[in-house]
């Protein structure tokens, strides 16, 4: 805000953006939300004239009245002071299709994604810097066993933190993708089948950290698959799910070139697929989805404040073998990330990483297995299993 007009706080309903700008700012500076039914009704009769009114303010969830961006630039073309407006909104606005100015050149969009548990545990975590440096480090704060599954039941919206009832979480979850469906997903989007969308949501819980497949999806509920492509985008612009392209260099051949999908938050996966402590307990086969699910979004958190900000993608071969997560920053250096819901790791966990490495030489940086125990162990040349604690310990 310090040298730049516009700032857009991007991020899901409820994950703190509302709060956070409030806080960042003095009281005086006036706010206008837009979930108030008189103040939409005027941003949209008349943006323009809305705008004229204010030199400087909070607009929050100005994804409700898109109209109000080509006000914005207006009058940011009239006086380019920084930090005049502070914006909040609960969809991707860019990706929107009634969006027609870009505010290109002039907003600066900061992503605001749900808790990752080093700010829950107030750490300052540069778990993917020092994977990047080669600087590896015993964790600080050790959480293995039920402990971690319960973190991951929980994810990192502040309301499902705060609540240490399971079932309550569930319910709060339960109502908070209800409404996201039933009022969001027709503000931004022309849906014709708006009561396919929660079946749809249901199935692609199932599918996180798998092989996107649209025609299966769409065939398991109903759909055509190009209904299934863009209802799956829209659900993607409200930071739901994302996908997770495929990784590949000339080297490696026999490449399955399919995205991944992921819930953006684990909690609410765990609250859509009916997952417990009781449940894992008895079948622990379903904890892998969960966990990868979040172990990504961990990572997804951590790049947005790492200072190599790679790219993340995932990597699969037809022979099957995979890495969960590639991350490659802007010179081209490579580290792989292996997620296994279990206190042992054998040589063979570390196939596909042996694979990358091969292939890419001195771009590979490490290659880990992240696994529930408390010691680092070496697995060969820049290979260990590594403790998933590290991810949020300094």
């Amino acid at each position: 805000m310090t040298d730049t007009p516009v700032v857009l706080v991007n991020g899901p309903r409820q994950c703190g953006k509302t709060t956070l700008v409030r806080s960042l700012l003095p009281k005086e500076r006036p706010y206008f939300t837009l979930d108030d039914d008189t103040t939409l009704a005027s941003a949209k009769a008349d943006p323009v004239g809305f705008m004229r009114q204010i030199d400087t303010a909070i607009l929050d969830e100005v994804q409700r009245a898109p109209e109000l961006l080509r006000a914005i630039k207006g009058a940011v073309d009239n006086d380019r002071r920084p930090g005049r407006f502070l914006l909040t909104g609960s969809a991707n606005i860019l990706a929107l299709p009634t969006v027609s100015e870009s505010l290109a050149g002039r907003m600066e969009v900061v992503t605001l994604l749900p808790l990752g548990q080093a700010e829950i545990l107030r750490e300052k975590s540069n778990f993917v810097d020092r994977a990047f440096s080669g600087e590896l480090k015993a964790p600080s704060n050790i959480i293995v066993g039920p402990a971690l599954v319960e973190r991951a039941l929980t994810g990192g919206y502040p309301e499902m933190i705060a609540r240490t009832d399971p079932r309550r979480r569930s319910a709060w979850a339960r109502e908070y993708i209800r409404a996201i469906v039933e009022r969001d997903v027709s503000e931004i989007a022309d849906v014709e089948r708006l009561d396919q969308m929660p079946q749809l949501l249901r199935a692609l819980a199932h599918h996180s950290g798998k092989l996107l497949n649209f025609a299966q999806l769409a065939g398991q509920i109903g759909l055509d698959d190009k209904t299934a492509r863009r209802y799956i985008g829209i659900f993607e612009n409200l930071f739901l799910v994302r996908r997770i392209e495929p990784w590949f260099r000339n080297p490696l051949k026999r490449l399955v070139k399919t995205p991944k999908l992921f819930f953006l938050d684990s909690g609410l996966l765990a609250a859509l697929t009916g997952l417990s402590q009781d449940r894992i307990a008895k079948d622990r086969s379903v904890l892998g989805a969960l966990l990868e699910t979040f172990v990504a979004n961990e990572i997804l958190r951590l790049t947005t404040w790492s200072d190599a900000r790679p790219t993340i993608h995932h990597y699969r071969d037809k022979d099957q073998d995979e890495v969960d997560i590639i991350l490659e920053d802007e010179s081209g250096d490579i580290i792989g990330l292996e997620v296994k819901a279990a206190a042992t790791v054998t040589a063979q966990d570390f196939k596909g990483l042996r694979k990358v490495s091969a292939a890419t030489g001195g771009a590979f940086k490490a290659g880990w297995v992240l696994y529930d125990g408390d010691k680092i162990l070496p697995f060969g040349e820049k290979l260990a299993a590594v403790p998933l604690s590290c991810l949020w310990s300094n």
